[in-house]
């Protein structure tokens, strides 16, 4: 049996932009696509902090140490620059190795998405 586990964890931070005519997905910073073990083209869940919102996208790589948190395309109605989100993907895997995966959490600073 298999069962889905939280894979990767980007805590908190705070949207720099949303771009309604983008084709879609969400522009992270390289660097906190590297600390998060996230890969551009993985599927992620954006929870939005201060509205609510739940949807599902997927990752593009932003510049590095940027900070760059950008929703694109129809997500970017679903957030406001300065929201704060988080951002989870999970992964798939056999029951006995759920028990002891350990999934990549990070907590960047809210006022600027870095790491430090």
């Amino acid at each position: 049996m298999q069962i889905q586990v939280l894979k990767s964890k980007i805590h908190r931070v705070k949207v720099t932009g949303a771009d309604l005519n983008y084709i879609g997905s969400i522009t992270i910073d390289e660097t906190l696509l590297e600390a998060s073990n996230i890969i551009e083209g993985e599927k992620v869940s954006i929870v939005n902090i201060n509205n609510g919102e739940r949807f599902d996208t997927y990752a593009i790589k932003g510049e590095r140490n940027s900070g760059e948190i950008t929703l694109n395309g129809p997500a970017a109605r679903k957030v406001q620059r300065d929201d704060i989100i988080i951002i989870i993907s999970y992964a798939t895997v056999d029951f006995e190795e759920a028990k002891t995966f350990q999934p990549w959490i990070i907590f960047p600073n809210e006022n600027d998405n870095s790491l430090t």
